[in-house]
């Protein structure tokens, strides 16, 4: 699977993407939201079966997040929520 640098998306239920490749480096993840819930970006974890919490945008409290996250397989899971998300790799300098 090649890797991306990010995408952009809508939900409307509670959804967990299909997986995909980032490349590794700095990301930004944003979620604009309503009716509460929260979107949360997951890690395939070292056994292959195991996704881990790898950064979460809650709707109000904190709606952006960054974090250096490293290649590797990645979903995203929408919980009750309506949102439009957007991950997008950040470049360095």
């Amino acid at each position: 699977m090649r890797a991306v640098d990010g995408f952009t998306t809508t939900f409307t239920t509670t959804t967990t993407t299909a997986s995909f490749q980032l490349s590794g480096g700095l990301y930004g993840l944003d979620a604009i939201t309503q009716g509460g819930g929260t979107v949360t970006l997951q890690k395939l974890g070292g056994d292959g079966l195991t996704y881990l919490a790898a950064m979460t945008a809650a709707t109000a409290a904190a709606p952006y997040q960054t974090a250096n996250l490293p290649r590797g397989t990645y979903r995203v899971v929408a919980a009750a929520v309506t949102s439009w998300t957007s991950l997008a790799r950040i470049p360095g300098e």
